[in-house]
């Protein structure tokens, strides 16, 4: 009894070293770019944790002004939003038929979407297409580009939480004279609260954090997204660490903002999503 006892204790002893060793190796880069961006020029050359001796808070407004972030910050929540909630809506209406009409070629049109989950962009041809289309540098062009990249997988997830419903209901519905659309509208879509939200936060993620798609297709600068920005920051003022930290926490503060307010609903919404489909 007394050997178990000592076993159980060494084997939590030895979890929780681990798991302290995976959150430094998390925490201690993050804490590297958060301490040097309120240093100096000179301070950062080395990169090391040491406090600032002196803390800079206008290195963010530097940032702010010469990278033109404010426009990039515009362009990029309308990229995501709009590509976020239209890619959202439609995912889940063909989550929905997919889901009910289990007929053989549905199936396959089903495959066929979530396929496109591991299957590599064709540059060359998608290329081609954009040009062939005069979508190339556009607005519309970049979030047609974030929808497509981003429907495979909210279709995917999204399908297992609608699996789920009762198809009782959706017979109940009929018989008091909902229409199709009314059926998804009234009964289904707020049924899927949470599949909705954790979808909407994950696509938000990826489109926010895109950067081979605007590299590409935009060739303006004032329609650069976030990503664009801090990377043409950092070709500009690759020496000054300082301001390229200051640059990455603007960068990456709305969506870890974003995440941390609805991480109860991603992490619930991953798991009960993950139970059929």
């Amino acid at each position: 009894m007394v050997y178990t006892t000592k076993n159980k204790f060494v084997q939590i002893l030895l979890k929780n070293i681990l798991a302290w060793f995976a959150s430094l190796l998390v925490i201690i880069p993050l804490l590297l770019v958060v301490l040097n961006a309120f240093k100096a020029d000179g301070e950062t050359l080395n990169m090391n944790l040491q406090l600032p001796k002196q803390w800079i808070f206008s290195n963010f407004s530097t940032v702010a002004e010469k990278g033109k972030l404010a426009r990039s910050f515009v362009n990029s929540m309308l990229y995501a939003g709009i590509g976020t909630i239209i890619t959202v809506f439609f995912a889940s209406m063909a989550a929905y038929v997919f889901s009910r009409r289990r007929t053989k070629g549905m199936e396959r049109l089903y495959m066929y979407v979530v396929l496109g989950m591991v299957i590599p962009v064709n540059y060359v041809t998608l290329t081609k297409t954009m040009l062939t289309l005069h979508l190339t540098n556009t607005y519309p062009g970049i979030i047609l580009l974030y929808m497509a990249m981003q429907t495979p997988f909210t279709v995917f997830l999204i399908y297992g939480f609608v699996s789920k419903i009762p198809v009782e209901l959706d017979e109940a519905a009929i018989i008091d004279g909902c229409s199709p659309i009314q059926l998804y509208v009234r009964i289904v879509f707020p049924m899927l609260k949470s599949a909705i939200i954790t979808a909407g936060v994950l696509c938000f993620l990826n489109c926010w954090n895109e950067f081979m798609m605007p590299l590409y297709f935009l060739h303006s600068s004032n329609k650069w997204p976030m990503t664009l920005a801090i990377y043409n920051f950092f070709g500009q003022y690759e020496m000054k660490w300082n301001l390229i930290c200051a640059d990455v926490i603007l960068t990456c503060a709305p969506v870890l903002i974003l995440y941390l307010v609805c991480q109860k609903y991603i992490v619930g919404g991953q798991t009960a999503g993950a139970v059929k489909g």
